[in-house]
C-alpha cells in the first residue's frame, strides 16, 4: 500500500505519483478548491521510501520513465531529504528519465541556485509553478501569498539551475476591472523569467468559493469567454518571441485549446487564431462557447461560420437567451465549474 495525492499536472498523467508532502502549505488561495478542508504535513523520507518499495513491486517489469512528486509544494522539505528521495527513486526505478514537482514561488526564491543544481543532478528535471497573475493587485485580491519579486527571483533560480520551468497563468482571475493589468503584468514577469512552458488555466468561479461573495458585493466581476479570449490575446501580444512553449491544449476549461506553440515560432499564428474567434458575430461566439463547453473536442472557431452548424445550435441558444444573456452565461459557467476539483469540505471559506 502507498499514498497518492488528489491532483497532478495533466502532463504527468502517465507518471508515477510519489507523495512527498500532504496537501498545500499555503492553502489560502480563494480560487483553488483542491486542498480545502485538509491540513498540510510533511512525510518522512522513510515513509516515502516504503511507498517506493511498494510501487517497485507493483510496477515490476514495467519501464517506468516519469515520476511526479506530490503534493502542492514538495520543495518545502529540507533539500537533503528531497535529494535522498530522488536518489531512491532512481535506485528503485532505473528506467526513470524525468522527475517533476510542484513548488511555490517563495519556496524557490529561498532555495539557492546551488541547491537546485544539486536537485537537478539527483534527477529533478522540471518544476511546475502556479504564477496565476503578475499583477500585485490580483495576487492580493485572491490571497495568493506571493509577490512579483517571489515570482521573478524564484523562476530565475530554477532557470539558472538548468531545471525546466513550467509556469501556470490564469486568464480571467482579475475579473473585468483588472483584466488589462492582469494580462500586461503577467506578460512582463514572464518576459523576465523566460520559462520553458507557459500553461494557460482559464479561471472558473467555483460555486463554493468565497469569491462568490465578491461577485455579490460587486468587488469582482466575472468575465465572459469573449472577454477572456481578448485578455489572452493582449497577453500573447505582450509576450516576447522567446523560446517558451505557450499552451492552451492541456486544460479543458481553455476555450481555444488549439492556441499552442513556441512563441518564437508560432506567436503570429496564435494571434491569428485568437483574432478568428474575436471576429465572429455575437451569435457565433455564443454558439462556439456552447459547442466547446459541452465537449472536449478541439473545434476551430471557424466551425460556427457554417450555417448548417448554426442551424443545429440556434434553437438551444434561443432557449438559453429567452430571458436575456444572463441565462446563457449561467449555463456556460455551470458547464465550466463542473470540471473543477471539488473541495474536501462543505465549509470552504
Amino acid at each position: 500500500m502507498y499514498e497518492q495525492g488528489v491532483i497532478r499536472p495533466p502532463s504527468e498523467a502517465s507518471s508515477l505519483l510519489v507523495r512527498v508532502t500532504r496537501n498545500c502549505p499555503w492553502n489560502q488561495c480563494l480560487f483553488c478548491p483542491a486542498y480545502k478542508g485538509t491540513t498540510f504535513s510533511r512525510r518522512t523520507v522513510e515513509e516515502v521510501k516504503k511507498d517506493l518499495d511498494s510501487m517497485a513491486i507493483e510496477y515490476a517489469g514495467y519501464p517506468v520513465k516519469t515520476a511526479f512528486l506530490q503534493d502542492g509544494d514538495t520543495l518545502v522539505l529540507k533539500t537533503e531529504d528531497v535529494l535522498e528521495i530522488l536518489r531512491y527513486i532512481k535506485l528503485k526505478f532505473p528506467t526513470i528519465e524525468r522527475v517533476t514537482s510542484y513548488a511555490r514561488a517563495p519556496t524557490l526564491k529561498r532555495r539557492t541556485v546551488e541547491e537546485l543544481k544539486d536537485l537537478k543532478e539527483a534527477g529533478l528535471t522540471r518544476i511546475h509553478v502556479g504564477l496565476e497573475s503578475g499583477s500585485e493587485k490580483v495576487l492580493k485580491m485572491v490571497k495568493k501569498g506571493i509577490t512579483q519579486d517571489d515570482i521573478v527571483e524564484g523562476g530565475k533560480h530554477v532557470k539558472e539551475a538548468g531545471i525546466e520551468l513550467s509556469e501556470y497563468i490564469m486568464p480571467g482571475l482579475g475579473g473585468r476591472t483588472l483584466s488589462e493589468e492582469h494580462a500586461r503584468e503577467t506578460a512582463r514577469l514572464l518576459n523576465m523569467i523566460e520559462p520553458d512552458f507557459i500553461r494557460v488555466r482559464t479561471f472558473a468561479l467555483h460555486p463554493m468559493s468565497p469569491m462568490v461573495k465578491m461577485v455579490e458585493n460587486g468587488s469582482f466581476v466575472p468575465m465572459t469567454d469573449e472577454e477572456i479570449v481578448a485578455e489572452i490575446r493582449l497577453l500573447v501580444e505582450s509576450l516576447r518571441e522567446m523560446h517558451s512553449y505557450f499552451s492552451c491544449a492541456d486544460f479543458g476549461l481553455n476555450l481555444l485549446m488549439y492556441v499552442d506553440g513556441f512563441l518564437d515560432e508560432k506567436k503570429a499564428v496564435m494571434l491569428k487564431d485568437l483574432d478568428e474567434y474575436l471576429s465572429l458575430s455575437d451569435e457565433q461566439r455564443q454558439a462556439y462557447s456552447f459547442l466547446r463547453r459541452g465537449s472536449y473536442m478541439y473545434y476551430p472557431a471557424g466551425v460556427v461560420r457554417d450555417e448548417a452548424v448554426m442551424k443545429k445550435i440556434r434553437p438551444e441558444l434561443e432557449r438559453l437567451n429567452k430571458n436575456g444573456k444572463e441565462g446563457f452565461y449561467q449555463y456556460i459557467n455551470h458547464l465550466m465549474t463542473y470540471q473543477l476539483p471539488q473541495p474536501q469540505t462543505d465549509d470552504w471559506k
